[in-house]
């Protein structure tokens, strides 16, 4: 399979006041949130990003999404690399590329509703304002959903149910890649389960490529068909998920590995 996206020496930097110097004197200290990554998704794949809080996979997760820019390095999406370019340049790629966040309250407005969130992302893909409803309708029962919640707002839905709605917002622009940042660590385990059955069946359905991003091993054996373990802003470790979680190379791998909490999800195989 080709690579849909590659990462290729990614960095990025961030100058922090520091708390020591006065703030008055204008002095700052760099901070660096990822260094030096390198990393492939190639098309169709479930890609793991794994490691503890702080480590910077949510940087990273904006970085590839192009909302924060790399200091350093390429971001090659489809061959071509996105990390140079405008903000004009960049709107056919943002279509593209599309995020589950973890909290879905934090992404979704409260003052709109399910029809006008999902509307205005139909409406960056030209879809006519008299087709959205029955569109948005037809995203809500792809993820499970009833087309009537389209007329409620995202406090009248349930935690598994905003989860959902923010999933048919992101998949309302079609797109190719779709990151996944801790999509259910706000969640009981039940519905957890049910959230990653229906990212699986999505990704099965639609041929996405996804990365999956999350600190808990157990989601990433059953899910992923590779990962690359994420530590202090580097990667440590990458390869085929079964290979770097039964045989580990690195220290801080195996001291993830030793820290986990097994748990079942029968209803979800492990990626063949």
């Amino acid at each position: 399979m080709s690579a849909l996206l590659e990462l290729d020496g990614v960095s990025k930097t961030y100058e922090m006041e520091s708390r020591i110097i006065p703030r008055l004197l204008g002095r700052r200290r760099p901070l660096l949130a990822v260094n030096n990554v390198s990393l492939t998704a190639t098309r169709g794949e479930v890609l793991g990003l794994v490691g503890e809080s702080g480590c910077g996979k949510s940087t990273l997760a904006r970085i590839i999404l192009r909302l924060d820019a790399p200091s350093d390095g390429r971001i090659l999406f489809d061959g071509h690399d996105i990390a140079p370019m405008s903000r004009a340049a960049l709107k056919p790629f943002r279509r593209r590329i599309q995020m589950v966040f973890q909290d879905a309250n934090s992404s979704l407005n409260p003052r709109k509703s399910v029809a006008r969130l999902i509307g205005e992302a139909l409406a960056e893909i030209a879809v006519p304002e008299a087709d959205r409803r029955e569109r948005g309708a037809e995203l809500l029962k792809l993820v499970g959903l009833d087309g009537a919640m389209l007329d409620r707002y995202p406090h009248e839905l349930s935690g598994g149910q905003r989860q959902r709605m923010a999933i048919a917002r992101a998949l309302a622009m079609g797109p190719e890649l779709l990151v996944a940042d801790e999509p259910v660590s706000s969640l009981d385990v039940s519905l957890q389960a049910q959230i990653l059955r229906l990212l699986m069946d999505l990704r099965s359905r639609l041929g996405l490529t996804m990365i999956f991003i999350s600190h808990d091993l157990a989601l990433v054996h059953h899910l992923c068909s590779s990962v690359a373990v994420m530590c202090a802003g580097s990667i440590v470790e990458q390869g085929e998920t079964r290979r770097i979680l039964h045989d580990p190379a690195h220290e801080y791998t195996r001291k993830l590995l030793g820290s986990v909490v097994r748990r079942r999800y029968s209803p979800i195989a492990p990626v063949s």
